[in-house]
């Protein structure tokens, strides 16, 4: 006589059917790392790019008013005082107000991009950590380049901004297409930046006739213009990937209560 086979619990069969629970994230290779939102840091960091822009224009006017006065004094030298219409005592008066103007202007760019920087800095360690509980195995250079790849010579013209696009990867949706394009025209703007700085410097060290003053004067309205341009790409930078790391938090449950 054979036996019936046994009843299976029929808890079994609904168990079966469950779907599993999500994974939890892997541990970052670079220590441990907590998901925090980036949105007020993020917010502030724009707000504060947005100081330096209002600085730059600050600058523009000031560079304007020195590069108008230098190219009165270059025609007037041309002319003749005389001949131009142009008094020796308006001149030099005009030039004392242009040169103080810009001074003036120089110290407020000045206090407002280090104070960007500042708060930058912060806002960018904070989306490498999220990214790393995102991603952990995406992030090739070690947490201390995202704060000292800025400062260290030759190495800063390419490494912070291959720590950017390995966030940029990490923080967006999954399934996604790596759209960089965003990145490298900031990172771009920045560089120009830096290079038109770099000339306008070596200008102004050397400046001594009226002519250098304005070819000087050009140069920094040239400058000031691609420091506006890379701090509008920071910000839509800034606020575009503060947007899909807050986004990829909240819709996904595997790192959503790391």
């Amino acid at each position: 006589m054979t036996m019936p086979p046994s009843p299976q619990p029929a808890e079994q069969g609904v168990a079966a059917r469950r779907p599993l629970p999500p994974l939890p994230p892997l541990p970052s290779p670079h220590g441990p790392a907590s998901l925090r939102s980036p949105v007020v840091l993020g917010r502030i960091t724009a707000a504060v790019l947005g100081l330096v822009i209002a600085a730059d224009l600050f600058g523009v006017w000031a560079d304007y008013k020195l590069y108008d006065v230098a190219n009165t004094v270059v025609g007037a030298l041309a002319d003749g005082l005389a001949g131009g219409g142009v008094s020796l005592a308006s001149l030099v008066q005009r030039a004392d107000e242009a040169d103080s103007l810009s001074l003036a202007a120089a110290r407020v760019q000045t206090t407002a991009l280090l104070a960007a920087g500042v708060v930058f800095l912060f806002w960018f360690r904070r989306v490498r950590l999220n990214a790393e509980v995102f991603f952990p195995a995406g992030h090739t250079w070690s947490r201390a380049w995202v704060i000292g790849g800025w400062f260290v010579p030759i190495v800063n013209l390419w490494r912070p901004r291959q720590i950017m696009t390995e966030i940029w990867d990490a923080s967006r949706p999954a399934g996604s297409r790596s759209r960089l394009g965003l990145v490298n025209l900031w990172w771009v703007l920045w560089l120009a930046g830096l290079v038109a700085g770099r000339f306008y410097s070596a200008l102004s060290r050397n400046a001594e006739t009226a002519k250098d003053i304005r070819d000087t004067a050009l140069q920094a309205m040239i400058g000031d213009g691609l420091d506006i341009a890379a701090a509008v790409a920071a910000i839509v930078v800034v606020l575009k990937l503060t947007g899909m790391q807050n986004r990829k938090a909240l819709e996904d449950p595997a790192v959503s209560g790391a």
